[in-house]
């Protein structure tokens, strides 16, 4: 694993977005590299001036799309039995397809919004969605929404960590969901004091 990060990190440094486009079209198409990684870094290299924040967001939201899009048409013309006999190749347990599948099944195309956000399962969401057959446009424009407040997230707290983004990576799946709560808490707290100000006013 530890290879595995040294090597990520490098190809970025080195690659830049490409980079980033490239790492986060594979892991939105099931190959598991850890997106925490992807985006921790490429914060830090926008805290040190060697990328630019807007434009990390672009290509990892952009790769994240064409990844999603892949192993959607995955699912809905290769379908379950495909999927668990071939997916333990690239290293897709059937453990976690099934648990993309029981979101899937409880929530519909919703699913694939709040799945976006959350570790594991984002990751294996859109073969559920394949398997159904659901609208593309509509699958696409879902991981679209759930994709950018996560994206944001992690590169802004890769960004504010600096030296110390390593602990995204470190602590992996527990940093990013702390990371997307606070900034979801920071929302709603501008949001709700966004509407006290216009009360205000119409009072």
């Amino acid at each position: 694993m530890e290879q595995l990060f040294q090597f990520v990190t490098s190809y970025i440094e080195v690659w830049g977005y490409p980079a980033i486009l490239i790492g986060m079209a594979l892991e939105s198409a099931n190959i598991p590299i850890p997106s925490e990684l992807i985006f921790g870094f490429a914060g830090y290299l926008v805290f040190r001036g060697q990328l630019d924040f807007n434009l990390a967001i672009f290509y990892g939201i952009l790769g994240g799309l064409l990844g999603s899009a892949v192993s959607y048409y995955i699912g809905y013309y290769g379908g379950p039995r495909f999927v668990y006999k071939y997916g333990k190749y690239v290293l897709l347990s059937e453990r976690k397809i099934r648990l993309a599948q029981d979101w899937f099944d409880k929530y519909g195309l919703f699913a694939v919004f709040f799945a976006r956000l959350l570790p594991v399962v984002r990751t294996f969401i859109s073969l559920p969605a394949g398997f159904a057959k659901v609208n593309f446009p509509k699958f696409m424009l879902y991981t679209l929404l759930g994709s950018l407040p996560w994206t944001i997230a992690i590169i802004y707290a890769g960004m504010v960590l600096g030296e110390n983004w390593h602990i995204l990576r470190d602590y992996g799946h527990e940093a990013s969901l702390v990371t997307v709560a606070i900034i979801f808490g920071i929302a709603i707290y501008y949001v709700r004091k966004n509407r006290s100000k216009q009360q205000r006013e119409q009072n």
